[in-house]
């Protein structure tokens, strides 16, 4: 079994180059505009610096309920997300394999006081030209405790 390691993403990002580089910056990108949100110098027009790294006419996300978003699609969830919810994230490790990247990460999200605690992975596609084009994010959490779901057969 390989180690996983969990630091801070951006000192992750220093060791790596490339596309799986690309990824991570991509995702601190996001997470500093998602800080700012946060604060009274916010503008929405800063989810814009996104554009950098993303294929915007092909873009493609499938999330966490296989939902199926564009571009503009994901911005503007990314708009309303950030205003209330916090999250934060460790580095677990990362792959990259031709124009795919494999990121895996512990994310902690905050929303109305409530934390939840997942393992995420997160496929990145990019095309030729280093624009991401795809991406798929997968989740491994905790089972949720609703009555008749059988909680003590998942018990650590």
């Amino acid at each position: 079994m390989v180690d996983k390691v969990f630091e801070n993403i951006s000192e992750a990002a220093q060791r790596y180059s490339g596309l799986s580089r690309k990824a991570l910056e991509y995702g601190m990108c996001q997470m500093r505009i998602a800080e700012r949100a946060k604060g009274p110098d916010y503008s929405e027009d800063e989810w814009d610096a996104l554009d950098e790294f993303v294929d915007k006419e092909s873009f493609q996300r499938i999330g966490n309920f296989k939902e199926v978003m564009t571009y503009d699609d994901m911005k503007g969830f990314l708009k309303l997300w950030c205003l209330s919810s916090s999250w934060e994230g460790a580095f677990k490790r990362i792959h990259e394999h031709d124009n795919v990247v494999y990121l895996e990460l512990e994310e902690r999200n905050t929303y109305n006081g409530e934390t939840t605690i997942v393992n995420s992975v997160s496929v990145y596609e990019f095309n030729p030209q280093g624009k991401l084009r795809h991406l798929d994010v997968y989740l491994q959490m905790e089972p949720p405790a609703v009555a008749g779901f059988p909680n003590e057969a998942y018990e650590k």
